[in-house]
């Protein structure tokens, strides 16, 4: 087959070196699927002993964070979810989600009411108008950060979490119905790998990502809606209490969650919105630029829900015991 043992080596040389960059190639694509899930402490709450004083209208970001929008550039569109998305570049050169559409306002406002009773959240904002360029112009615009130093691990599920038994997970679940947030599925949930800005420890905080199908009425596909005052006006909050257990009106994805919450866990986060007052409330909303009206409209029905918290058999349709 060969002419001189100089051809036969010859070949198998030149089948080596041909073979290398798939070698590199294939133990690169190893090294990616193989790649560590950063550690860190889990971070799902903490309690917010500043919360008389927390800034609702600007958030977890603060005035430092906020958007420079005298420029802000098209990097890419986002697909998937309900909403229209792109990523951007602002003026500063920061990056951001910017999300267009009904979704974004209520978004903004659940974001604030998480943030402000110790819950992590995204650093985001709703800009009433801007220019994209290349884009066009748009209205009530929420921003979402991606800042550099923090990354995105996975998602987290509702019903397998590191803080399955604590009350402020049974909090934060009592939380989503006060808003009316039917959109409880676990691709909305993210864990974001960063470092604690106090400390430099390594953490990963267990967020709700996406809180945009909120301040309308569960239901169905037909029934439910998101963003609209008056529908979150008039659906109601607790059905019934039986012996110790509430019976909320909820009617969106997940409704298994909800069995078996308590009236002690109802009063755990009544007495954590004892910390905020009417004020802080409306700046939530304000944060979302709705009208004064609106504004007054939706606080006044939140707080009628916080003082359902406290007496849950006093406001239920129907109390039965056990």
């Amino acid at each position: 087959m060969f002419r001189t043992r100089f051809d036969y080596w010859r070949v198998l040389l030149v089948a080596l070196i041909l073979t290398l960059p798939l070698s590199t190639q294939a133990q690169d694509d190893k090294a990616k699927k193989e790649k560590k899930t950063p550690t860190g402490t889990p971070v799902f709450w903490t309690a917010p002993t500043d919360i008389s004083s927390r800034n609702l209208l600007l958030g977890a970001g603060g005035e430092e964070m906020k958007p420079d929008i005298s420029k802000v550039t098209f990097i890419e569109q986002k697909t998937g979810g309900y909403s229209k998305k792109y990523r951007v570049r602002d003026a500063k050169g920061n990056e951001w989600i910017a999300k267009m559409g009904k979704e974004a306002q209520p978004d903004t406002a659940a974001n604030r009411l998480l943030w402000a009773l110790g819950y992590p959240t995204e650093i985001a904002y709703l800009v009433p108008k801007v220019t994209i360029e290349g884009k066009g112009d748009f209205e009530n615009v929420r921003f979402e950060a991606r800042p550099k130093k923090v990354d995105r691990v996975g998602n987290w599920m509702w019903e397998n979490n590191p803080f399955q038994n604590t009350a402020e997970f049974r909090g934060l679940k009592i939380l989503m119905v006060m808003i009316n947030n039917w959109d409880m599925k676990d691709d909305n949930n993210e864990i974001l790998a960063m470092r604690n800005p106090s400390t430099g420890e390594p953490e990963l905080r267990y967020i709700i990502s996406d809180l945009g199908g909120t301040f309308g009425k569960t239901g169905g596909f037909l029934s439910r809606s998101r963003n609209e005052p008056k529908d979150f006006v008039k659906a109601d909050f607790i059905k019934a209490v039986k012996g110790d257990v509430i019976d909320f009106n909820y009617g969106g994805k997940n409704q298994k969650l909800f069995s078996g919450i308590t009236v002690a866990d109802a009063r755990w986060l009544s007495d954590l919105f004892k910390g905020l007052s009417d004020e802080q409330i409306k700046d939530a909303f304000r944060a979302a630029n709705y009208t004064p009206e609106e504004v007054d409209t939706l606080t006044t029905a939140l707080k009628a829900r916080i003082a359902a918290l406290a007496n849950p058999a006093g406001q239920s349709r129907r109390t039965t015991s056990n």
